[in-house]
């Protein structure tokens, strides 16, 4: 009988790079350039999810949606520093309820909850917060000076004052002589070996700690930094991708001509932004070369090359210490990463490779799910009540998603959801963005949501702005808004209408779907 859980969550990495090159439902355009040997073995002896997608950005609710199994609508840790609130239960809670200790490798991105804290908590200046019900075992938050940093002062490393100066690239021999015309050292080096690289002392801290646990029944989230920016990486992996071989980013339209197109472009490229793409640029992605987009595209698989080599350890230790075939493994992305395709760089956009990300579960007590795949559309709410169906654990009421272990079994219900369901905010309540000041928006008004089935996108702005909609099948990159497209208009009004009905059917339920009669307390038993 299996006992222990595995959860792999990595940082804005994009499903692509895993992509089946025989699946229709997702255009190959990296998993040929890229090679992630340790991820495609697990895919080859575990279920992969084709069309998994996230229900919200950036990494904080993300994160969020994921830990609680609620859509952002509800859980309303809308932004990075947006509190989650501590009545929504987390996944780490969940689990000691079937007598798990939640152990965390890495960060959550838990803003907290100022109820019942001194305004000057430390805990109340970083959204980069623990979940409630885990054990940071090792705490790897991006900005601060963890264990990481000490680990490099100690091994002797020239650790910079500040922080976000450990990513700066150190220009080396073998990358000065082929540096973009703007002078970016983009594929020198990081000034820490692979060996010391922050991915490489996450995996040893956490083998550490499981070899400790070895004997007893254990619960572990590792989650990985990489290959989220500031983009630099180690050497070999600095320049292990060639540029020249990487396909161009999707769109052939100037950023000039994208914001005409529609004013979410207008209001995305209207100042500079993603300023920590790499440490050292000022934002101004018009003046990207076509080369310079090149490196940063390879050295982001690069990264996502180191993260599969250590993801390689995790898996290797459990073959070596006899756990393997006692531990279900799910490997998953909080969100995806645009990458330069329409221009755009991060994870603030509606299109498919910042909202679709990879899903990857191997349960040795479902042989049969073996080297399989479905293209049923599943959402990162879905893995919280997966989990907790998978240990016999409370499928709470609340959740907006459903387990997926009746795919694992091969008989997925009957009742699945028919398209997927996504939100973000564009706005900040401390000081208006971009898009706020650009677009005349609120910070209330500037947001939009997504709802998306096999065959078409629709995304509903706020404020007043047009929609967008897409035909997935026949433009599965994205090139086409039909919005303003009269032979569509009746697909626009349907989706609309399903995104209202989604919306209203998914308002919060933790109590709304219980009821107090004279036999006593009635409780559905299943959403799905």
């Amino acid at each position: 009988m299996a006992k222990n859980i595995l959860l792999v969550v990595i940082d804005q990495f994009r499903a692509d790079c895993l992509a089946d090159v025989n699946s229709e439902a997702m255009p190959a355009s990296l998993s040929q350039s890229v090679v992630l040997p340790n991820l495609r073995a697990l895919m080859r002896d575990g279920m992969t999810f084709n069309q998994h997608y996230t229900v919200t950005t950036p990494c904080g609710p993300s994160r969020a949606s994921l830990l609680t199994g609620l859509y952002a609508m509800n859980h309303r840790s809308v932004r990075n520093g947006t509190p989650l609130g501590n009545h929504h239960k987390t996944l780490g809670r969940y689990m000691r309820g079937v007598g798990y200790e939640p152990m965390l490798f890495g960060y959550t991105d838990a803003s907290a909850d100022p109820d019942g804290r001194h305004p000057k908590d430390p805990e109340l200046r970083d959204y980069e917060g623990l979940s409630q019900g885990f054990a940071e075992a090792i705490r790897m938050r991006q900005g601060s000076a963890g264990p990481w940093v000490g680990y490099l002062k100690r091994k002797g490393y020239r650790v910079p004052e500040e922080y976000w100066d450990l990513y700066r690239p150190v220009m080396d021999a073998k990358t000065a002589s082929s540096q973009d015309p703007l002078g970016s050292p983009i594929r020198s080096p990081a000034l820490y070996k692979a060996e010391d690289s922050d991915t490489a002392f996450l995996t040893d801290r956490t083998l550490e700690a499981l070899w400790a646990k070895k004997n007893d029944p254990w619960f572990s989230m590792v989650t990985y930094i990489r290959p989220h920016p500031p983009l630099v990486a180690p050497s070999p992996f600095n320049t292990i991708v060639d540029p020249a071989s990487l396909p161009k980013p999707i769109g052939s339209r100037t950023i000039d001509e994208m914001k005409e197109i529609h004013p979410f472009y207008k209001g995305h490229f209207s100042e500079p932004s993603n300023k920590h793409l790499y440490i050292g640029f000022d934002g101004d992605h018009e003046n990207l070369s076509d080369q310079h987009i090149a490196e940063l595209r390879a050295v982001y698989l690069g990264l996502a090359m180191e993260v599969d080599q250590h993801i390689g350890r995790l898996v290797e230790f459990l073959k070596q210490s006899g756990q393997y075939d006692d531990t279900l493994i799910v490997v998953t992305a909080d969100h995806g990463e645009m990458l330069g395709d329409h221009g755009l760089w991060g994870k603030n956009s509606p299109m498919d490779p910042a909202l679709r990300i990879p899903l990857i579960i191997r349960d040795p007590t479902k042989p049969l799910s073996h080297g399989t795949s479905t293209n049923m559309l599943t959402e990162s709410v879905d893995i919280a009540p997966t989990l907790l169906d998978w240990c016999a654990g409370e499928i709470a009421l609340a959740f907006d998603g459903g387990s997926l272990m009746p795919f694992m079994d091969g008989s997925p219900p009957e009742s699945w959801r028919t398209h997927v369901f996504a939100e973000a905010e564009m706005g900040e309540p401390d000081a208006p963005t971009r898009f706020e000041r650009s677009l005349g928006l609120s910070a209330s008004s500037a947001n939009y949501a997504v709802l998306r089935d096999h065959q078409f996108k629709y995304v509903h702005f706020n404020g007043g702005l047009p929609p967008m909609l897409f035909d997935m099948q026949n433009d599965p990159n994205e090139n086409h808004d039909l919005a303003q497209n009269t032979e569509f208009a009746d697909v626009l009004r349907q989706f609309s209408s399903r995104m209202l009905d989604h919306r209203m059917s998914h308002a919060e339920h933790s109590l709304s779907n219980l009821k107090l009669t004279d036999d006593g307390l009635f409780s559905p038993s299943s959403r799905f």
